[in-house]
């Protein structure tokens, strides 16, 4: 488990990335490399990091799912993942 800041930073990257993302395409367009830098650093998309809903875990990050590999495996073997079942042969 991550520590709660950490999540809560990343939240609020990812609300401020969507707050100024027509805003960052039209300067964009326009070439306004001046407007652009004074737009706030956390805005950026580059800025943000996956990070697994459940537990903040920032690595092992299964992007279709939205969790961590190992939470994955969890709530896979505890059948809370639809159409997927562990391997046996």
């Amino acid at each position: 488990m991550s520590k709660e800041s950490m999540k809560a930073r990343e939240r609020k990257r990812r609300k401020m990335v969507e707050k100024y993302a027509k805003k960052r395409a039209r300067l964009k367009a326009e070439g306004d490399y001046i407007g652009l830098s004074r737009l706030p650093r956390n805005s950026s998309p580059v800025r943000l990091h996956n990070r697994c809903q459940i537990t903040g875990r920032p690595r092992g990050y299964m992007r279709q799912f939205g969790v961590s590999r190992i939470t994955f495996r969890e709530m896979a073997s505890k059948g809370l993942i639809p159409g997927v079942k562990k391997a046996s042969w």
